[in-house]
């Protein structure tokens, strides 16, 4: 028996026995850790349109309300068109008269008009031989002095006169039979296309007068109702488009960088997480927080529990390079000026009965004893569970530590530095 014993409550104890046992492990170095972190953002709807006419009016008639479900081209309200719809029947009357005309051009003078105005130049032409005949009395006659001069010029003014008529009805003749001019049906022609202009302009008011939706989506706001008269642009309906949901997150440059177009990432939205493809990166930072703007598109069945304007987290995970060594939290002793130590096992001590007699021990030597060390170790990380709201799992440590050193795991608060220890047997 060694001489080298201590008192405990007047019995002698063996030196061996007192040698406290520790947990240990050893370190390995690591290059790099991953950290995960979480950018907040905005559900936005990727189409939302504030709804109003084209032309002023009452509003005489609103298909929906708020909250109301609405598809591609359901009408969803309507304005007074009395007006519009008589401007529309008169300018209608116009065409139909306008096109009577045309139609009368281009088919030319009637056969009747023609021979009536045959009629006219045999008419006229048998009443000027008569009074060339009674010229040429009244010439012998006033040659004998019969008669005076001035008779003999009445039968010559209407001489004259007769001749005039028939050039008149002989040219009117010609122009029959010549047919309409070509400038006359163009002249109709465009007067009638211009009266089908202005009945398509009245048709495309009277098809404004109808909101209709534009896309598929949900009434989110009703703004008037019946009875308001309404001006150009005014917002009367607002909808938002119910697929295609999309989040809104801001990241910082850097990890953006490294998120591909096309990729697919979890979302978090409240308690639920989707699965949301990256869609597209805006191409400017954000003035106020400096970061891109990341647009991911939700699956289509998030449609039915996701509604715009909720929150959605996205969690990164980024590769920090760092040299350290991972240490569990109970490691840690806290040193001197807020700084932190852990302790490790140094080399072998032998036990003073064998002292000389019996090798250098190891691990797996029996009763080996060693030599308690205290190294000074700066924070680098830490780790805690994955719902974030437990304690810290690990650290990540570096300083006055070697690879393949052992620390000491547990029961800290009961050595101090140069205490003989023995490692505990598993």
């Amino acid at each position: 028996m060694s001489n080298l014993s201590v008192k405990n409550q007047g019995a002698k104890v063996p030196v061996s026995a007192s040698i406290f046992p520790v947990e240990t492990m050893p370190i390995k170095p690591v290059e790099s850790y991953q950290e995960s972190r979480t950018y907040t953002g905005e559900i936005v709807a990727r189409r939302s349109s504030e709804l109003g006419f084209e032309r002023s009016g009452q509003l005489v008639f609103i298909a929906v309300d708020e909250g109301d479900r609405v598809n591609t081209g359901t009408p969803l309200g309507r304005l007074d068109t009395s007006s519009l719809e008589a401007e529309r029947r008169q300018l209608l009357a116009q065409r139909s008269q306008a096109v009577a005309q045309l139609q009368e051009l281009q088919a030319g003078p009637r056969t009747e008009t023609i021979a009536a105005a045959r009629a006219t130049v045999r008419e006229i032409g048998e009443q000027l031989e008569l009074a060339r005949t009674k010229r040429s009395r009244r010439e012998w006659l006033y040659g004998q002095g019969a008669i005076s001069r001035e008779q003999l010029d009445e039968v010559s003014f209407e001489s004259t006169t007769l001749t005039a008529r028939l050039d008149e009805a002989k040219s009117k003749l010609d122009e029959l039979l010549a047919g309409t001019r070509s400038e006359q049906i163009a002249a109709q022609t465009a007067a009638v296309k211009q009266l089908d202009a202005r009945i398509a302009s009245i048709e495309i008011d009277l098809a404004k007068s109808t909101i209709k939706a534009p896309f598929a989506g949900t009434i989110s706001k009703r703004l008037v109702d019946e009875g308001t008269v309404v001006s150009t642009g005014q917002s009367i309906l607002r909808l938002v488009e119910n697929a295609g949901l999309e989040a809104r997150i801001g990241v910082p440059v850097a990890a953006a960088a490294k998120l591909k177009l096309g990729s697919k990432q979890q979302l978090q939205v409240g308690q639920k997480i989707y699965e949301a493809r990256v869609s597209s990166l805006q191409p400017e930072l954000d003035s106020s927080t400096r970061t891109l703007s990341v647009v991911l598109t939700l699956e289509q069945s998030a449609a039915a529990a996701v509604t715009p304007g909720q929150l959605a987290r996205l969690e990164l995970v980024e590769t920090i390079p760092t040299s350290g060594y991972w240490l569990p939290t109970t490691v840690l002793v806290r040193g001197t000026r807020g700084l932190w130590s852990c302790y490790v096992i140094a080399e072998e001590q032998k036990q003073q009965e064998d002292r000389e007699s019996t090798p250098v021990p190891s691990l797996s030597t029996p009763n080996s004893t060693f030599r308690v060390e205290r190294r000074d170790v700066e924070i680098l990380h830490t780790e805690s569970e994955a719902s974030g709201k437990g304690k810290p799992l690990r650290v990540l440590v570096r300083g006055m530590l070697q690879p393949g050193d052992r620390v000491i795991v547990g029961g800290t608060h009961r050595i101090v530095p140069g205490q003989l220890v023995r490692p505990a047997k598993h």
